[in-house]
C-alpha cells in the first residue's frame, strides 16, 4: 500500500455519524479489528546486538499475533555521543539496518515500523532520523523523517538534536488494513498540529527515546491528549532503561485508546507492548462525543 504525502491545507474527515463501512473505505481498512505491539527496548552502541535484541522482540510479537509492530527511536543504536550515529547512517535504501527491516516483515509477514534509523543527508556532519515502514512482503510502504529536534537545557542534561541532525518537512501517513496510520517521532508528540495535518487516522504511532526527565514529567498526559483530540488510538514504543552511554531514558511504552484510556503499558526495560486495534471502539467514542466532526479551525 502507498505511502500518503499529507499537505499543508488537508484536513480529511468522515462525519462521526457515517456508516462504519463507509468510515473504513475512506480510510484505506477493512478489518475490525487490528493486533499491535510496541517494543521497548534499551538499546546499545553495538548496532548488530540491538539488531539481534529487535528480532527477538518482533519474534516474541509475531507470536502473540501481531499484524503490527513498532520499533522505538533509535533502535539500531545509542552511541556514547551524538556524532558516533554518523558511523552507522545507510544511504536511503541501501544498509544492513533497513535490510533487517524489510527481512523481518517478510519473514514474520506483519507490516514493521522501523522505530528510526541514521539515513544520509545533504550535509555530511548531520544525518536524516528517519522512520521506514515495510508491509508484509517486505516492501517499503512509507518514510517518514522525523521534523521537530529535541533542544533541553536542566542542569547536568544538555541535548540538542540540531547539530547532529537535520529535519524532516513533510507530514506522512500510510494505508494500513486496519485504516490510516500517522507517523511522528519523539519531540514530535509536543506539537499537536502536526497530528491534525495527519487527517482522519485510526492510528498514530510514536517511536521515542524520551529522557527520563522531560518523560516523567509528560510523557503520559501528551500521549493521551494525542489520542484524545483525534479520536483515535495512538501506539508508543520507547527506549526505556539505563544504557551503556551512562544515559537514562524514560520507557513506558503504551496502547491508548481513542477516549485516552491506557490499554497496556510496561514502565521499563525490554519486551513487548500488546493490544487489539476495534474499530467499533473508534465509531463509539466519535459517536457519543462528535469533537472530531465539530472542528472548526483548521
Amino acid at each position: 500500500m502507498s505511502e500518503t504525502h499529507v499537505s499543508p491545507s488537508s484536513s480529511p474527515a468522515s462525519p462521526a455519524t457515517a456508516p462504519r463501512a463507509a468510515q473504513q473505505a475512506q480510510a484505506g481498512g477493512d478489518q475490525s479489528t487490528f493486533r499491535v505491539a510496541a517494543l521497548q527496548m534499551v538499546s546499545t552502541p553495538d548496532r548488530d546486538r540491538n539488531l539481534a535484541d529487535a528480532e527477538r522482540l518482533i519474534g516474541e510479537a509475531a507470536a502473540g499475533g501481531a499484524q503490527l509492530v513498532l520499533l522505538p527511536e533509535y533502535f539500531c543504536f545509542m552511541g556514547f555521543k551524538d556524532t558516533d550515529k554518523l558511523a552507522v547512517r545507510e544511504a536511503y535504501r541501501d544498509g544492513p539496518i533497513q535490510r533487517f527491516l524489510a527481512d523481518a516483515a517478510r519473514r514474520h509477514k506483519l507490516w514493521v515500523i522501523g522505530g528510526t534509523l541514521p539515513v544520509t543527508a545533504p550535509e555530511p556532519s548531520r544525518v536524516l532520523n528517519t522512520t521506514l515502514v515495510f508491509d508484509p512482503r517486505g516492501n517499503e510502504a512509507a518514510r517518514y523523517d522525523k521534523i521537530h529536534l529535541f533542544n533541553f537545557e536542566k542542569g547536568e542534561e544538555s541535548f540538542d538534536e540540531a547539530r547532529t541532525i537535520c529535519p524532516g518537512g513533510e507530514v506522512r501517513t500510510f494505508q494500513s488494513p486496519f485504516g490510516r496510520v500517522g507517523l511522528s517521532v519523539c519531540y514530535d508528540l509536543r506539537f499537536p498540529e502536526l497530528y491534525r495535518r495527519m487527517g482522519d487516522c485510526a492510528l498514530m504511532v510514536v517511536p521515542s527515546a524520551f529522557t527520563y526527565t522531560t518523560g516523567r514529567a509528560h510523557w503520559e498526559m501528551l500521549l493521551r491528549a494525542r489520542a484524545v483530540e483525534n479520536q483515535c488510538y495512538v501506539l508508543a514504543a520507547a527506549q526505556g532503561g539505563k544504557h551503556e552511554n551512562g544515559r537514562r531514558t524514560w520507557g513506558h511504552s503504551m496502547l491508548i485508546d481513542p477516549w485516552g484510556e491506557i490499554v497496556a503499558v510496561r514502565d521499563e526495560g525490554a519486551g513487548v507492548v500488546a493490544g487489539t486495534l476495534e474499530r467499533t471502539r473508534i465509531d463509539e467514542v466519535r459517536q457519543s462525543l462528535p469533537a472530531w466532526r465539530h472542528r472548526v479551525l483548521s
